[in-house]
């Protein structure tokens, strides 16, 4: 489990995402529930070497026995020249990225899966960037359901700009929205006709919503913005009762038209001061 957000800027775009990987097991009555935490998953990748994307994950930490970050780099590899995966970097579109992602990660390699995990499980890969000659980025998402895995979906399209979050959404969605994701269930248990419910709520975010972003935020404050919404969550979690399943360092990365990706804040399973001629493991 995890939280990750995605500020979406006319600048440029943020991915910044916790470090917390549950382990799920399975009671005697078939029921999942988390056996264990650990606090040093890795989220946010570097995906296409020298170009402005960058993808992140929520969802499950594997497909199978192969852990995320892994496939993430199976996937990078696969997206450079001799795959029938790979993209021209001189001439290439996000959603090409996004659809090749979605032939490796559930065609490939989950499809593959005998016999196929129980639900209910779910996978968010999410891709962002600059388009070859684009000006604005845009924001896909390649999402796994319960065994099932449609078109990859453009979250924002070039020009659009906001906040978006996954994995454990509600301490984010209580900031922005002004109320949790429960509301709809708490006012139908109050009496209210579910046909009114979508209006209603519509009504009721139009004078609640936090205006926090806006398309002229330099990057840095988006940033700063992302990294505020990643601790939020984290913090929300400590305090919860039950286990903590979103913690860790934040890992956060940019992308923008000229600098291109960039590494914010990260950790390092090795010393980097040891490893100076090693590529990151990201």
């Amino acid at each position: 489990m995890t939280v990750c957000v995605a500020v979406t800027v006319d600048d440029g775009l943020v991915f910044a995402a916790d470090s917390a990987a549950s382990l799920l097991a399975t009671d005697p009555n078939g029921q999942s529930f988390v056996s264990n935490v650990y606090q040093h998953g890795n989220k946010v990748y570097n995906l296409c070497r020298g170009l402005p994307v960058v993808a992140m994950t929520s969802g499950m930490a594997s497909i199978g026995r192969a852990p995320i970050q892994s496939l993430a780099k199976d996937l990078r590899l696969l997206l450079k020249e001799g795959s029938s995966l790979a993209i021209d970097p001189s001439s290439y579109i996000v959603e090409q990225i996004a659809i090749n992602a979605r032939k490796f990660l559930y065609e490939e390699k989950f499809l593959a899966l005998q016999p196929p995990p129980p639900a209910p499980h779910l996978l968010d890969f999410w891709i962002g960037g600059f388009s070859s000659g684009s000006e604005q980025p845009e924001l896909w998402k390649v999402t796994i359901l319960n065994g099932q895995c449609t078109a990859p979906e453009q979250i924002r399209p070039p020009g659009q700009f906001g906040i978006n979050w996954g994995g454990q959404p509600d301490p984010v969605h209580r900031l922005i929205k002004g109320f949790s994701q429960d509301i709809g269930t708490a006012l139908i248990g109050a009496g209210l006709d579910p046909q009114q419910l979508p209006q209603l709520v519509q009504v009721i975010s139009a004078q609640t919503e936090a205006p926090l972003c806006h398309p002229a935020m330099p990057i840095q404050d988006a940033i700063e913005l992302a990294n505020f919404l990643v601790d939020l969550t984290k913090n929300y979690f400590r305090f919860m009762p039950g286990a903590d399943v979103v913690g860790g360092e934040t890992d956060i990365a940019s992308v923008t038209r000229h600098e291109k990706f960039k590494w914010i804040k990260r950790k390092h399973y090795y010393p980097a001061h040891l490893n100076l001629l090693e590529h990151d493991h990201v």
